[in-house]
This record gives C-alpha cells, sequence and structure tokens, in this order.
C-alpha cells in the first residue's frame, strides 16, 4: 500500500470520463488499497481514482471514519430532496464554496469483490456519493459553486 499523488485543478486528467472495470485484478485491489491510505492520509471524505490519474470507474468514500465503501462502477438510481452547504476537495486544496446537492441518493455498485450492492444515503454521505461520482466523468465541484469560491482558511477564522 502506498500513498499516491492527488491530481489537482488543472490536471488534463481530471476532465476526462473514466471507463468501467470489467474485473478486479491485483492491480485494481492496489489500487483500491492505495486510494484509501491517500484518502486518509488527507483528511478527505472521498477520493476518485482519476484524482490519482487513474482513469477508472472506481471510488472510496469514509463519511465517519469507521467504514470506507468501495464503489466501483457506481450509478445513481434516485435523487430526492436538497441540501446546501460547503464542499471542498483534494484536488482543489485550500478552496470551498456553497454547492445544493440531493439530501437523499440511492447508488448501485459493484465492492472490491465484484459483489453488486445498493446504497441509501442522506446528508454528508449522499453529498460525497455526488460528489466523487461527479469525477468519473470528468467534473470538479467548482462547476457547481453558487456564489464565489472561498479559501478555506478564511472560513475557519470565521467559526
Amino acid at each position: 500500500m502506498a500513498i499516491r499523488n492527488i491530481r489537482e485543478m488543472g490536471d488534463d486528467v481530471l476532465k476526462k470520463t473514466c471507463k468501467e472495470v470489467r474485473e478486479i485484478t491485483p492491480r485494481t485491489r492496489e489500487l483500491i488499497d492505495d486510494m484509501l491510505d491517500t484518502m486518509y492520509e488527507a483528511n478527505g471524505v472521498g477520493l476518485a481514482a482519476p484524482q490519482v490519474g487513474i482513469l477508472k470507474r472506481i471510488v472510496v468514500i469514509d463519511v465517519t471514519g469507521e467504514d470506507p465503501y468501495v464503489m466501483i462502477n457506481p450509478k445513481i438510481l434516485e435523487v430526492s430532496g436538497e441540501q446546501s452547504g460547503h464542499e471542498a476537495c483534494l484536488s482543489v486544496p485550500g478552496k470551498t464554496g456553497i454547492v445544493t446537492r440531493p439530501n437523499y441518493v440511492k447508488a448501485v455498485a459493484y465492492n472490491e469483490n465484484m459483489e453488486s450492492y445498493e446504497i441509501e444515503a442522506t446528508e454528508l454521505l449522499a453529498r460525497a456519493i455526488c460528489h466523487e461520482l461527479d469525477h468519473l466523468d470528468g467534473h470538479l465541484f467548482v462547476e457547481k459553486v453558487e456564489g464565489e469560491l472561498m479559501n478555506a482558511a478564511d472560513l475557519e477564522e470565521d467559526e
């Protein structure tokens, strides 16, 4: 397992659409382990494969620090409600902005053993799923920011 370099806004890889994963290989397992290590090292709640330069439809999410989700070839099936709040991204360091996302998300994905599962999520987990899945189609949260992109450090001073 290793910490990988997180690609930052401006890197072309973050603008590309990722390819579906057809099978789990030892390299895919290593990628997933590295993504989890990288996410935790960077104090993130989610990470998508293109953020470490790999154009595969894989995301990892952990909003609790206890039980990470590995989502391979994820698809959102249903959304409802809405929530607005500050969002940030490991690929846009030091920046935050207000983004409106669904408050409820139902998605389907495969785990690291290519077993299909459904997940229903609200609040932060719903936001994280939407945010990370956007990465798989070449989109960053900055495209959805309402108003100005802010320095995260300025926001912390206000609290």
